[in-house]
Protein backbone atom coordinates (compact mmCIF):
# COMPACT_ATOMS: atom_id res chain seq x y z
CA UNK A 1 0.00 0.00 0.00
CA UNK A 2 1.48 3.33 -1.09
CA UNK A 3 1.01 6.70 0.58
CA UNK A 4 -0.21 8.96 -2.22
CA UNK A 5 -0.55 12.71 -1.72
CA UNK A 6 -2.75 14.51 -4.26
CA UNK A 7 -3.08 18.29 -4.45
CA UNK A 8 -6.07 19.82 -6.21
CA UNK A 9 -7.92 16.75 -4.95
CA UNK A 10 -11.31 18.29 -4.20
CA UNK A 11 -12.60 18.22 -7.78
CA UNK A 12 -11.92 17.10 -11.35
CA UNK A 13 -8.83 15.01 -12.12
CA UNK A 14 -7.57 14.92 -8.55
CA UNK A 15 -10.85 13.71 -7.07
CA UNK A 16 -11.33 11.11 -9.80
CA UNK A 17 -7.84 9.69 -9.36
CA UNK A 18 -8.21 9.73 -5.56
CA UNK A 19 -11.35 7.58 -5.86
CA UNK A 20 -9.61 5.18 -8.23
CA UNK A 21 -6.49 4.83 -6.10
CA UNK A 22 -8.45 4.44 -2.88
CA UNK A 23 -10.56 1.71 -4.50
CA UNK A 24 -7.31 -0.12 -5.33
CA UNK A 25 -6.26 -0.11 -1.71
CA UNK A 26 -3.81 2.79 -1.58
CA UNK A 27 -3.53 5.23 1.32
CA UNK A 28 -4.61 8.52 -0.24
CA UNK A 29 -4.02 11.93 1.35
CA UNK A 30 -6.18 14.72 -0.05
CA UNK A 31 -5.17 18.37 -0.37
CA UNK A 32 -7.68 20.96 -1.58
CA UNK A 33 -8.52 24.63 -1.37
CA UNK A 34 -12.27 24.32 -0.72
CA UNK A 35 -13.09 23.03 2.76
CA UNK A 36 -16.57 21.88 1.77
CA UNK A 37 -15.49 19.92 -1.31
CA UNK A 38 -12.33 18.47 0.21
CA UNK A 39 -14.03 17.46 3.43
CA UNK A 40 -16.92 15.88 1.53
CA UNK A 41 -14.56 13.73 -0.56
CA UNK A 42 -12.57 12.82 2.54
CA UNK A 43 -15.76 11.56 4.22
CA UNK A 44 -16.71 9.62 1.09
CA UNK A 45 -13.33 7.88 0.90
CA UNK A 46 -12.50 7.69 4.59
CA UNK A 47 -9.27 9.52 3.76
CA UNK A 48 -7.29 12.21 5.61
CA UNK A 49 -7.38 15.70 4.16
CA UNK A 50 -5.57 19.02 4.43
CA UNK A 51 -6.49 22.50 3.23
CA UNK A 52 -4.13 24.86 1.42
CA UNK A 53 -4.57 27.86 -0.83
CA UNK A 54 -1.63 27.97 -3.23
CA UNK A 55 -1.98 31.74 -3.62
CA UNK A 56 -0.44 31.87 -0.12
CA UNK A 57 2.99 30.32 0.25
CA UNK A 58 2.53 30.33 4.03
CA UNK A 59 -0.28 27.81 3.44
CA UNK A 60 2.14 25.56 1.59
CA UNK A 61 4.64 25.85 4.43
CA UNK A 62 1.92 24.98 6.96
CA UNK A 63 0.77 22.06 4.83
CA UNK A 64 4.28 20.59 4.81
CA UNK A 65 4.42 20.89 8.60
CA UNK A 66 1.08 19.12 8.91
CA UNK A 67 2.42 16.29 6.75
CA UNK A 68 5.59 15.90 8.82
CA UNK A 69 4.16 12.88 10.67
CA UNK A 70 4.29 10.88 7.41
CA UNK A 71 7.83 9.48 7.39
CA UNK A 72 7.48 8.23 3.82
CA UNK A 73 5.50 9.47 0.84
CA UNK A 74 5.58 7.15 -2.17
CA UNK A 75 3.70 9.40 -4.61
CA UNK A 76 3.31 13.17 -4.75
CA UNK A 77 0.83 14.28 -7.40
CA UNK A 78 1.27 18.03 -7.93
CA UNK A 79 -2.11 18.41 -9.58
CA UNK A 80 -3.37 21.82 -8.37
CA UNK A 81 -3.33 24.64 -10.92
CA UNK A 82 -5.41 26.73 -13.26
CA UNK A 83 -5.77 29.59 -15.70
CA UNK A 84 -6.53 33.01 -14.20
CA UNK A 85 -8.05 36.30 -15.30
CA UNK A 86 -6.39 39.75 -15.45
CA UNK A 87 -2.84 39.90 -14.14
CA UNK A 88 -2.87 39.84 -10.35
CA UNK A 89 -0.17 39.58 -7.70
CA UNK A 90 -0.54 37.32 -4.69
CA UNK A 91 0.17 38.57 -1.18
CA UNK A 92 3.63 37.02 -1.66
CA UNK A 93 4.28 39.40 -4.57
CA UNK A 94 4.20 36.87 -7.42
CA UNK A 95 1.92 36.73 -10.45
CA UNK A 96 -0.94 34.44 -9.48
CA UNK A 97 -0.73 32.01 -12.42
CA UNK A 98 3.00 31.50 -11.89
CA UNK A 99 2.62 30.96 -8.15
CA UNK A 100 -0.34 28.56 -8.26
CA UNK A 101 0.90 26.45 -11.16
CA UNK A 102 4.62 26.33 -10.44
CA UNK A 103 6.02 28.13 -7.41
CA UNK A 104 3.71 26.64 -4.76
CA UNK A 105 4.17 23.03 -5.98
CA UNK A 106 7.91 23.66 -6.24
CA UNK A 107 7.95 24.77 -2.61
CA UNK A 108 5.84 21.83 -1.46
CA UNK A 109 8.12 19.36 -3.23
CA UNK A 110 11.20 20.98 -1.68
CA UNK A 111 9.73 20.89 1.82
CA UNK A 112 8.66 17.24 1.50
CA UNK A 113 11.94 16.08 -0.02
CA UNK A 114 13.11 14.02 3.01
CA UNK A 115 9.84 12.02 2.99
CA UNK A 116 9.91 11.70 -0.78
CA UNK A 117 13.46 10.36 -0.77
CA UNK A 118 12.56 7.96 2.05
CA UNK A 119 9.68 6.68 -0.08
CA UNK A 120 11.63 6.41 -3.37
CA UNK A 121 8.80 8.61 -4.54
CA UNK A 122 7.19 9.20 -7.88
CA UNK A 123 6.60 12.95 -8.27
CA UNK A 124 3.91 13.61 -10.87
CA UNK A 125 3.18 17.01 -12.39
CA UNK A 126 -0.19 17.64 -14.03
CA UNK A 127 1.10 19.73 -16.93
CA UNK A 128 -0.69 20.38 -20.22
CA UNK A 129 -0.33 20.49 -23.97
CA UNK A 130 -0.84 24.24 -23.38
CA UNK A 131 2.92 24.26 -22.81
CA UNK A 132 3.23 23.85 -26.58
CA UNK A 133 0.17 25.83 -27.65
CA UNK A 134 0.93 28.93 -25.57
CA UNK A 135 4.39 28.44 -24.02
CA UNK A 136 6.62 28.40 -27.08
CA UNK A 137 7.87 31.95 -26.48
CA UNK A 138 8.60 31.33 -22.78
CA UNK A 139 11.02 33.87 -21.29
CA UNK A 140 13.07 32.54 -18.38
CA UNK A 141 13.81 36.16 -17.41
CA UNK A 142 10.10 37.03 -17.03
CA UNK A 143 8.79 34.37 -14.64
CA UNK A 144 6.43 36.90 -13.04
CA UNK A 145 4.75 37.50 -16.41
CA UNK A 146 5.26 41.25 -16.31
CA UNK A 147 5.61 41.72 -20.08
CA UNK A 148 2.76 41.15 -22.53
CA UNK A 149 0.53 39.38 -20.00
CA UNK A 150 -2.31 37.29 -21.37
CA UNK A 151 -4.10 34.63 -19.27
CA UNK A 152 -3.50 31.84 -21.77
CA UNK A 153 0.16 32.81 -22.22
CA UNK A 154 0.75 32.83 -18.47
CA UNK A 155 -0.97 29.46 -18.17
CA UNK A 156 1.09 27.96 -20.99
CA UNK A 157 4.23 29.28 -19.31
CA UNK A 158 3.15 27.69 -16.03
CA UNK A 159 2.59 24.31 -17.65
CA UNK A 160 5.95 24.52 -19.39
CA UNK A 161 7.51 25.33 -16.02
CA UNK A 162 5.95 22.12 -14.68
CA UNK A 163 7.78 20.19 -17.39
CA UNK A 164 11.09 21.98 -16.90
CA UNK A 165 10.76 21.41 -13.15
CA UNK A 166 10.19 17.70 -13.81
CA UNK A 167 13.38 17.49 -15.85
CA UNK A 168 15.48 19.34 -13.30
CA UNK A 169 14.00 17.45 -10.35
CA UNK A 170 15.00 14.22 -12.06
CA UNK A 171 18.48 15.52 -12.81
CA UNK A 172 19.07 16.68 -9.26
CA UNK A 173 17.38 13.92 -7.30
CA UNK A 174 17.13 10.89 -9.55
CA UNK A 175 20.14 9.38 -7.80
CA UNK A 176 18.26 9.82 -4.49
CA UNK A 177 15.49 7.53 -5.70
CA UNK A 178 13.10 10.19 -7.01
CA UNK A 179 11.29 9.47 -10.29
CA UNK A 180 9.68 12.58 -11.77
CA UNK A 181 7.19 12.68 -14.63
CA UNK A 182 4.74 15.17 -16.17
CA UNK A 183 1.60 14.49 -18.19
CA UNK A 184 -1.15 16.09 -20.22
CA UNK A 185 -4.50 15.15 -18.63
CA UNK A 186 -6.60 15.87 -21.71
CA UNK A 187 -9.22 18.60 -21.92
CA UNK A 188 -11.29 17.68 -18.89
CA UNK A 189 -14.87 18.47 -17.90
CA UNK A 190 -14.31 20.15 -14.53
CA UNK A 191 -14.29 23.52 -12.76
CA UNK A 192 -11.07 24.39 -14.57
CA UNK A 193 -10.94 27.93 -16.04
CA UNK A 194 -13.66 29.16 -13.68
CA UNK A 195 -11.53 32.18 -12.71
CA UNK A 196 -10.89 33.50 -16.21
CA UNK A 197 -12.85 35.36 -18.87
CA UNK A 198 -10.69 33.77 -21.57
CA UNK A 199 -12.25 31.66 -24.34
CA UNK A 200 -11.21 28.58 -22.35
CA UNK A 201 -14.08 29.36 -19.96
CA UNK A 202 -16.54 28.82 -22.83
CA UNK A 203 -14.89 25.51 -23.64
CA UNK A 204 -15.14 24.24 -20.07
CA UNK A 205 -18.39 25.78 -18.84
CA UNK A 206 -21.00 25.59 -21.62
CA UNK A 207 -22.68 22.67 -23.41
CA UNK A 208 -19.82 22.87 -25.94
CA UNK A 209 -17.66 21.11 -23.39
CA UNK A 210 -19.30 17.78 -24.23
CA UNK A 211 -17.94 18.04 -27.78
CA UNK A 212 -14.33 18.78 -26.84
CA UNK A 213 -13.67 17.36 -23.38
CA UNK A 214 -13.21 14.03 -21.65
CA UNK A 215 -14.60 12.98 -18.29
CA UNK A 216 -12.62 13.53 -15.07
CA UNK A 217 -12.68 9.75 -14.62
CA UNK A 218 -10.91 9.18 -17.94
CA UNK A 219 -8.37 11.87 -17.18
CA UNK A 220 -7.92 10.60 -13.64
CA UNK A 221 -6.97 7.24 -15.09
CA UNK A 222 -3.90 8.88 -16.66
CA UNK A 223 -2.77 10.13 -13.26
CA UNK A 224 -3.65 6.81 -11.65
CA UNK A 225 -1.62 4.89 -14.24
CA UNK A 226 1.46 7.00 -13.56
CA UNK A 227 1.01 6.68 -9.79
CA UNK A 228 0.80 2.89 -10.03
CA UNK A 229 3.27 2.49 -12.91
CA UNK A 230 6.86 1.37 -12.67
CA UNK A 231 9.41 4.09 -13.55
CA UNK A 232 11.80 2.90 -16.22
CA UNK A 233 9.33 0.28 -17.41
CA UNK A 234 5.89 1.85 -17.76
CA UNK A 235 7.22 5.39 -18.16
CA UNK A 236 10.57 7.11 -18.32
CA UNK A 237 11.59 9.50 -15.52
CA UNK A 238 12.08 13.12 -16.57
CA UNK A 239 9.66 12.88 -19.50
CA UNK A 240 6.38 14.58 -20.40
CA UNK A 241 3.57 12.29 -21.58
CA UNK A 242 0.44 12.77 -23.68
CA UNK A 243 -1.55 9.59 -23.12
CA UNK A 244 1.05 6.83 -23.20
CA UNK A 245 3.56 8.58 -25.47
CA UNK A 246 6.33 11.09 -24.70
CA UNK A 247 5.34 14.56 -25.87
CA UNK A 248 7.94 16.65 -27.73
CA UNK A 249 8.22 20.27 -26.64
CA UNK A 250 8.02 23.31 -28.85
CA UNK A 251 10.25 25.18 -26.39
CA UNK A 252 13.77 23.90 -26.81
CA UNK A 253 16.03 23.56 -23.79
CA UNK A 254 18.57 21.11 -25.18
CA UNK A 255 21.30 21.94 -22.67
CA UNK A 256 18.95 22.17 -19.68
CA UNK A 257 19.97 25.75 -18.91
CA UNK A 258 16.38 27.04 -18.70
CA UNK A 259 15.39 24.22 -16.35
CA UNK A 260 18.40 24.95 -14.11
CA UNK A 261 17.70 28.68 -14.12
CA UNK A 262 14.02 28.08 -13.28
CA UNK A 263 15.04 25.94 -10.31
CA UNK A 264 17.59 28.45 -9.05
CA UNK A 265 15.25 31.42 -9.39
CA UNK A 266 12.44 29.48 -7.72
CA UNK A 267 14.68 28.54 -4.81
CA UNK A 268 15.53 32.21 -4.29
CA UNK A 269 11.86 33.20 -4.42
CA UNK A 270 10.78 30.71 -1.72
CA UNK A 271 13.92 30.97 0.43
CA UNK A 272 12.06 32.56 3.35
CA UNK A 273 9.68 29.56 3.51
CA UNK A 274 12.29 26.79 3.50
Amino acid sequence: MNSILITGASDGIGAASARQLKAKGHYVILVGRSRDKTEALARELGAPFHLADFTRLADVQRLALELAHHPRIEVLANNAGGIMGPRELTQDGFEKTFQVNHLAPFLLTKLLMPQLIAGNAKVIQTASIAANVFGGSFDIHDLNNERHYRPEQAYGNGKLENILFTRELQRRHGADGISAVAFHPGVVRSNFASETSHLMRVLYHTPLKYLFTISPESSGQRLTALAEGQPGTDWQPGKMYNKAKPMPLRFQDADGSAARSLWEQSEAMVASFT
